[in-house]
């Protein structure tokens, strides 16, 4: 199936497929992945960290692969593995009950899906500067199911969940609209980027300094992008979700 058709089909798809409250949102298409044993190799370079910036564009021939992944059923099967595996780390733990364990969530992407940014313009190359800022200020982001499933059962384990994004504070009141509405209606902090012209491991690295300098015993750390769960004060385990659509340094 050509990409063209792919994202037409799941254009059709989403008027009725992403309600916020709808933990079936993803619905085309649930086949087999197509594409390459080459394809398939680059996914998951990608998302180990060997390939970095690779400009926020998938090579041409891996478009379908990528399409088929991240809206089949392989993406939210990916998900809720990265999700389980965190929560048997996470009940294992003794949190002393101060309200100092520390849980952190990344938003884009972790717990909010841009998966229908790509499908609007019919394309997976992200425009981070321009059309994507623009289109996520909007608010209206899909949860990621899996996310939500894994922070109700961190918040009753007694965890303090802080968002720590990089997206800048012009966006804090229909952020956190579109977080309430997802389902993710309480936090102990939301921390925005700013214009703060830093990198967002520098930056998310001096974010987590500051909660452990005040206290906060960082226990877990999910993201869906290597600068979310890299570089200091990282956490006691930090978890990757898939994405292989863009990389932001």
């Amino acid at each position: 199936m050509g990409f063209s058709l792919l994202i037409l089909l799941a254009t059709i798809a989403t008027a009725v497929a992403f309600p916020i409250n709808n933990q079936n949102y993803l619905v085309m298409p649930h086949g087999p992945l197509t594409g390459s044993g080459a394809c398939v190799s680059w996914r998951l370079a990608v998302e180990t960290n060997n390939i970095r910036d690779f400009s926020n564009k998938i090579p041409d021939k891996c478009e379908d692969y990528i399409g088929s992944y991240m809206l089949g059923s392989q993406y939210r099967q990916d998900c809720k593995l990265v999700c389980d595996v965190a929560y048997e780390y996470a009940k294992g733990l003794n949190l002393t009950g101060d309200g100092k364990d520390v849980w952190i969530f990344d938003v884009d992407d972790t717990t909010l899906s841009c998966i229908p940014y790509f499908v609007e313009q019919g394309s997976w190359e992200l425009n981070v500067h321009s059309s994507y800022a623009q289109w996520t200020a909007k608010g209206g982001l899909p949860v990621v199911p899996e996310a939500l499933d894994l922070y109700k059962k961190l918040i009753k384990l007694g965890f303090k969940i802080v968002f720590i994004t990089a997206m800048h504070e012009e966006n804090t009141e229909s952020r956190i609209k579109n977080l309430k509405e997802a389902g993710f209606t309480e936090w102990e902090k939301l921390i925005f980027k700013g214009d703060v012209l830093v990198h967002s491991a520098e930056f998310k690295s001096s974010k987590r300094k500051e909660l452990e300098e005040a206290g906060y015993r960082i226990w877990g750390n999910i993201g869906d992008q290597w600068t979310d769960i890299t570089g200091t004060n990282i956490g006691d385990r930090t978890f990757k979700m898939p994405n292989p659509v863009y990389y932001v340094p």
